[in-house]
């Protein structure tokens, strides 16, 4: 299956050697080049690719609000990349909705399997902000507002393992091997969960997993 993907980044030369790198790929097609945060948002709606490749720092809006706008709207999976890690990136970044979080200056095969893990309904950090964000967010037994606990009591037995699975980082394959059910099963729970808890990422299940305490 051919995943499409649009590229927003405001440098042109940056641009082009994103184009370039996914272009290269048999199942990746880039379907839309974006100069700005508006103009991304604005084929996100229009084009609905698989992945938005969305940078921060654009003209016109900036890459977090962008990326509010397409997870919002349900355009598109968000893969956010960034030449900084700083925390109010990666933290208003996955506020926003992101799936994933990469650095640019990462290898090109990483950046190409980032894209195909985010399509595939997975999340996918930078390894160098993953200790700082579980460190920051990630607080077993840390207080959860009395609303979310009441939806989290409405996931069925079968959605709190996997709640509990996503908390522990594994991806659809591992969650369908661990709890000996199709992947296609494993997408599916995904889903309700994050549209029970009202939640717009894997990486937000993951960290709500954590707040709880949720063990497998």
């Amino acid at each position: 299956m051919t995943i499409r993907v649009l590229v927003a980044e405001d440098q042109a030369a940056v641009r082009a050697a994103l184009v370039m790198i996914l272009g290269a790929e048999p199942d990746l097609e880039v379907v839309g080049q974006a100069a700005d945060g508006e103009e991304a948002v604005r084929l996100a709606l229009e084009l609905r690719p698989d992945v938005v490749l969305m940078d921060v720092q654009m003209p016109r809006l900036d890459g977090v609000s962008a990326t509010g706008q397409v997870v919002a709207a349900g355009a598109a999976q968000v893969l956010v990349l960034t030449t900084f890690d700083l925390d109010e990136y990666v933290y208003g970044a996955l506020r926003a909705g992101a799936a994933g979080f990469l650095l640019k200056d990462l290898e090109a095969d990483t950046l190409v399997e980032g894209i195909r893990t985010v399509a595939r309904g997975d999340g996918m950090l930078a390894p160098s902000v993953t200790r700082r964000l579980i460190g920051t967010f990630a607080r077993p037994g840390r207080t959860v507002g009395p609303e979310v606990r009441e939806s989290v009591s409405g996931l069925t037995p079968r959605e709190r393992e996997v709640l509990a699975c996503i908390g522990a980082g594994l991806s659809n394959g591992e969650i369908a091997g661990r709890l000996e059910m199709a992947e296609g099963t494993t997408k599916t729970h995904v889903s309700r969960i994050l549209a029970k808890l009202r939640l717009r990422s894997r990486v937000q299940a993951a960290i709500l997993a954590q707040d709880l305490g949720l063990t497998i």
